[in-house]
């Protein structure tokens, strides 16, 4: 079955490294359904139903984003509170549409990775910061399987540069597969 990658940057095009890697899914879209939130959003009203019906018709799916913020683009944020709805996503006697989904978070990071320690320029490292992305997943009973992060983009944003992240990137999101952290 296809993984479902939802690509939220609110600048595609002027993105290299998001860009690129939604590239790299295209040249195999039997394996991979590609759904860019502000593209089809632009004016950021959500269609829910759509949104659910989506997310239902797969197993795996794949948030991926630039690191924003310290989260997310708001896109994705709004996204969460709209279609993980009581009774669809989770609910006491009804809901868990995405329970055992397999989902999994792909993200670009402007600063060096050094600088998300403890130690570092911003004092949590990364999985600290979007810890709330796995409590979300956890909660509607999905099976959260980890993020791919590549560091660095504010440095250095040559295509080869960014083509070094390619391997690691799809390496994460087929193994999603593979993966089953229950």
């Amino acid at each position: 079955m296809k993984t479902l990658v939802i690509i939220a940057h609110p600048n595609l095009e002027t993105s290299l490294t998001n860009k690129l890697w939604m590239e790299e899914l295209q040249k195999d879209s039997e394996n991979f359904h590609i759904h860019c939130l502000y593209t089809a959003y632009p004016d950021e009203k959500i269609d829910v139903e759509k949104e659910q019906a989506l997310i239902e018709a797969y197993d795996k799916i794949i948030f991926q984003f630039p690191f924003y913020w310290f989260s997310s683009p708001p896109l994705v944020k709004k996204w969460l509170d709209e279609v993980l709805t009581y009774g669809w996503a989770y609910g006491s006697t009804s809901g868990y549409k995405l329970q055992g989904k397999k989902i999994g978070l792909v993200i670009s990071v402007g600063i060096d990775e050094i600088e998300y320690r403890v130690e570092g320029k911003y004092g949590y490292t990364l999985k600290e910061l979007i810890a709330p992305f796995e409590l979300t997943f956890n909660y509607v009973k999905a099976n959260y399987i980890g993020f791919y992060a590549y560091y660095g983009i504010e440095q250095d944003t040559t295509v080869e540069w960014v083509a070094k992240s390619i391997p690691g990137y799809k390496k994460f999101i087929e193994s999603i597969g593979v993966l089953n952290r229950g």
